[in-house]
């Protein structure tokens, strides 16, 4: 996607959008509900068309896909689409009559891919009667059936507890092992950490793109040292601010003091005996790592990085 634009109406859902995505990851696209992550996926399959900017996939514009193109893509909504009335086993056999599949292929690939998302023993069941994760995971199984090489999934996580959302990125986890690019949206910061490469939204615009680590590290400023100590002076804190090592200082709402560094273990050594050199009685100094919901609103703004 290059400077891609999208609006309804006045209001622009995609601003400026500009990402590369390679094969053989599981891409996420992260932000809150109403931040454009499906009008994003939408414009990649063609669905929608950009108000100005270019995106192509798999080297074409999603708007003059064919056939072929077609074939090679998977796609789970976010929205529940399969026919209650039907059985499991007959929402895939007409999945699978969509894509031109003959009896042979289909009949072997409904087993493959039910007994893969472990949902053989429910195959006659009505699809009304399953359960919310049970349903997310027959999408998947529906948009699997055909063997594509790319798989867009939008929110495949939203109103699963946390037992069925682990599941679930289980399951995208062996398909790009297997060599199936998977483009995931979610509303669920904590799932950064699950993705190999991670785009972050916020009102349509990129405010943040690359591993997690990466994110962290860019959010942040650093990798971060938390002292625990029962107090620490004015002047230790000074002190610690002219290290090299350190880039900033600041205390956390539960009173701790947490030093931002560049190499956390190289750091903490100095950062000891600095403290200890100045009458201060350290219980312990320790790496800490920065939880997604911190770094999300760092990379939004909502808490711009401070020596404070």
């Amino acid at each position: 996607m290059n400077n891609v634009i999208k609006a309804f109406g006045e209001t622009p859902a995609v601003d400026g959008l500009s990402l590369a995505v390679g094969p053989g990851q599981i891409f996420g696209l992260i932000g809150p509900s109403g931040c454009g992550k499906t009008t994003t996926i939408r414009l990649l399959l063609g669905i929608l068309k950009p108000d100005s900017g270019t995106a192509t996939v798999m080297g074409r514009q999603p708007t003059h896909f064919g056939t072929k193109e077609r074939e090679r893509i998977g796609y789970t909504p976010q929205e529940f689409v399969l026919y209650p009335t039907l059985t499991v086993q007959e929402n895939l056999r007409f999945a699978g009559s969509l894509f031109g599949m003959g009896w042979r292929r289909r009949h072997r690939r409904i087993r493959e891919v039910l007994e893969f998302l472990d949902l053989w023993d429910a195959r006659k069941r009505m699809t009304r009667d399953l359960s919310g994760g049970m349903k997310r995971r027959l999408e998947l199984a529906c948009a699997l059936l055909h063997e594509p090489e790319l798989l867009f999934v939008d929110e495949p996580t939203a109103g699963l507890d946390p037992v069925l959302r682990v599941r679930i990125w289980d399951l995208l986890r062996e398909l790009r092992d297997r060599n199936i690019t998977v483009f995931v949206t979610t509303q669920h910061i904590d799932e950064i950490v699950r993705c190999d490469n991670v785009a972050i939204l916020d009102h349509g615009r990129l405010v943040g793109l690359g591993t997690p680590e990466s994110l962290r590290r860019s959010a942040m400023g650093g990798e971060m040292v938390e002292v625990e100590a029962d107090h620490v002076s004015k002047d230790a804190v000074a002190a610690l601010r002219q290290l090299p090592e350190v880039k900033s200082v600041r205390w956390t709402n539960n009173g701790a003091l947490q030093v931002v560094v560049e190499d956390a273990a190289a750091a903490t050594p100095t950062i000891t005996e600095t403290l200890q050199e100045r009458g201060e009685a350290v219980e312990a100094v320790r790496p800490v790592v920065a939880d997604f919901d911190d770094v999300f609103r760092r990379l939004v703004g909502d808490e711009a990085p401070h020596n404070g």
